[in-house]
């Protein structure tokens, strides 16, 4: 039996998420049902993450066991035959028995683009969050750092995910915000991530911006657990899993 370790990249603007649904079309569906049919045999496809309906992720890794002898290259060229055009294989790998995809992980990257045009890029409206107004990214660069360390972050975690969780406490090893152009960058790597924790850090740093909280508040709302004190739930669209952490 092998263990095979694959990277993937995907558009998720057609999907509901990574993980199988009964009613809703996801990654792993289309995922596991391409490479079952190409390797005539069930397969099970163990995910890195679980990405929300609408998030991207430019390098996911995924776990599979199979009898097949098929070598990794020819793998690759059999499955982006077949996946659809938003999903790409761009490696694959023999892995050690004990390797894990989402287990082995010590770490993730994520980035939250915004287009800050006046005017809204309609060819790139599912890849990126559109606000059309003056953004500080050198004043919430600052603020994004309040963020960094490890903290209870049961204030960024969306309400209800929070009742089946041992614990909200993780370490965020990185946040910063940067400016290409119209194009803002957030940027923030961590040993772990809850649920719509990175969204709703962008959107209070975007409250910041609006004045509507102060950087003042962050430490407040880190030490609060609340969820309603910190600021929206930022759409999907803008969020990329940029990189998984395997060595540190």
């Amino acid at each position: 039996m092998r263990n095979l370790k694959i990277c993937i990249s995907y558009n998720g603007a057609a999907y509901h998420g990574w993980q199988r649904q009964d009613n809703n079309i996801t990654v792993q569906q289309v995922f596991e049902d391409t490479m079952s049919r190409i390797l005539g045999e069930k397969i099970t496809a163990h995910g890195c993450s679980r990405t929300d309906a609408g998030v991207h992720a430019r390098e996911f890794f995924i776990t599979v066991r199979t009898e097949n002898a098929i070598p990794c290259s020819g793998l690759i060229k059999a499955m982006n035959g077949l996946l659809p055009d938003d999903i790409a294989v761009i490696g694959c790998e023999e892995a050690d028995e004990d390797f894990h995809a989402r287990f082995s992980a010590l770490g993730k990257e994520y980035v939250y683009i915004v287009n800050t045009s006046p005017v809204r890029d309609v060819f790139g409206s599912k890849l990126a969050l559109h606000y059309p107004y003056p953004l500080d990214e050198k004043r919430l660069d600052k603020a994004a750092k309040l963020f960094v360390g490890k903290h209870d972050f049961g204030a960024f975690c969306k309400a209800e995910a929070k009742e089946h969780l041992e614990t909200t406490v993780r370490t965020v090893f990185g946040f910063g915000v940067t400016r290409d152009g119209d194009k803002v960058s957030f940027k923030v790597s961590g040993d772990g991530f809850l649920h719509n924790m990175v969204r709703i850090m962008v959107g209070t740093l975007i409250y910041i911006n609006e004045g509507k909280r102060t950087e003042d508040d962050i430490p407040e709302l880190l030490a609060s657990g609340n969820r309603c004190g910190a600021g929206v739930t930022i759409p999907p669209q803008g969020l990329y899993l940029s990189k998984v952490i395997y060595h540190l």
